[in-house]
């Protein structure tokens, strides 16, 4: 969530960068910090508190939002595809990558 601002002055200055989102659906370094504080299961509102599922967020809408082109790719493959692509291109993508 700390990207939308980014993108929003990747646009209005056209930077070229090319900004990829890991999106693993949460925010998996809380539920690490909370493994070390020594937490052996996550109950129903820790599980609520570090997911990014509820709603899901849509990171391709989000970006194009913020007026920064953007796609979305489940398989590596097509995440290279995706780069190649985007580093022969000027101006400011984004590439949400699908982590299962």
């Amino acid at each position: 969530m700390y990207t939308l601002q980014a993108l929003w002055t990747q646009a209005r200055e056209n930077l070229n960068i090319k900004t990829i989102i890991c999106n693993n659906r949460s925010y998996r370094i809380l539920g690490l910090e909370l493994m070390r504080a020594g937490v052996k299961e996550f109950g129903a509102q820790a599980k609520g508190l570090i997911g990014l599922n509820s709603p899901t967020l849509d990171w391709v809408q989000l970006s194009q939002g913020m007026g920064v082109s953007a796609v979305r790719v489940e398989r590596a493959e097509d995440l290279v595809d995706q780069l190649e692509s985007a580093l022969s291109h000027e101006g400011p993508l984004l590439i949400e990558a699908i982590m299962s």
